[in-house]
């Protein structure tokens, strides 16, 4: 597979990138693989606006409410799940495209997962001890990019940033860094919906309150009713944390939703940077056209970008 061409529509939150894949997938006979790091988890639909079998138009979607609330998951985890999906898509005849947020999970099959480093337990208990506030100033002190890319409140990769450091003395983001050189397992082609900054916060501000609408708190509560506890990684997505410390006594619901939805303003803006910084994106603007229409732009890039043999494709 290294080297193979892998679409991958990735981006920050509520840009549009489930109704893209879907679009592009009508189009080159695709099936879609999901690769957001809260969708993988059953019974939160609504809060990680999975996408509802209407949405799906018939597009087979993967990777979509196969963990466990309780179970955790990292980039290596993902990557196992991914690539035999990928690779029965393939055997097919089909296209496979990525679709999702989460970049480190992106680059778990378009970049080598060199940097993995073995825990120490003693160690990792030690730091989730620390305040989370603590946690992310020390992290800030030796490994300002993951600091920038982590909230304070993502506990389980903040103390693993922190982990790599102090186990090698060197940073996370430095051990990604020398990584991206090596080839992956599939060469991505990214692209993302570029939105003007206000336009993608007002979307994020409707999705929240449409979520309320659909029934997330809801959603939150069955959750903490079967055992879910705060700590647990699936609490720690935007939207299921806020609700469980409003029903834990922590303000009231209508703070908790201002809150979710600067939270998750905030993650896009996080999101961003990621992407931004991405030499292999191509960012497709967004406002005032058709997902069709993005679509059919995508099938053009295609089109014209060179095979593995630097001769150029008359078809994607």
């Amino acid at each position: 597979m290294a080297g193979q061409r892998l679409i991958v529509i990735g981006g920050p939150t509520a840009s549009g990138k489930s109704a893209l894949a879907v679009a592009l997938c009508r189009r080159l006979e695709g099936e879609v693989v999901s690769c957001d790091s809260m969708q993988l988890y059953r019974g939160m639909d609504i809060g990680t606006a999975t996408p509802t079998p209407q949405e799906m138009e018939g597009v087979p979607h993967y990777l979509l409410s196969v963990l466990a609330p309780g179970t955790p998951c990292s980039a290596a985890a993902y990557r196992a799940m991914a690539l035999p999906v990928i690779q029965d898509i393939l055997n097919r005849g089909k296209t496979p495209v990525l679709c999702g947020g989460t970049g480190l999970y992106i680059d778990a099959l378009t970049r080598p997962l060199g940097f993995s480093v073995k825990g120490d337990e003693g160690l990792r208990r030690e730091l989730e001890a620390l305040p989370r506030e603590v946690l992310h100033q020390r992290l800030a002190q030796v490994d300002p990019e993951s600091a920038a890319r982590l909230h304070p409140n993502d506990q389980r990769r903040v103390v693993r940033a922190l982990e790599v450091y102090l186990l090698t003395g060197a940073s996370l983001s430095s051990h990604m860094a020398r990584d991206r050189g090596r080839a992956g397992d599939f060469s991505g082609v990214l692209f993302a919906l570029d939105w003007p900054r206000p336009v993608l916060y007002a979307r994020i501000d409707r999705r929240v309150e449409q979520m309320m609408d659909q029934g997330l708190a809801q959603e939150v509560k069955a959750l903490l009713a079967g055992g879910l506890k705060a700590g647990d990684t699936a609490m720690q997505a935007i939207g299921y944390k806020e609700l469980a410390a409003c029903f834990g006594g922590e303000g009231d619901l209508d703070q908790a939703v201002r809150t979710i939805q600067q939270n998750t303003r905030r993650y896009a803006k996080r999101q961003l940077t990621w992407f931004r910084r991405d030499e292999r994106v191509h960012w497709l603007a967004a406002e005032g056209r058709k997902i069709e229409d993005i679509a059919e732009e995508i099938i053009d890039i295609l089109r014209n970008l060179p095979d593995a043999q630097g001769e150029e494709r008359g078809e994607p």
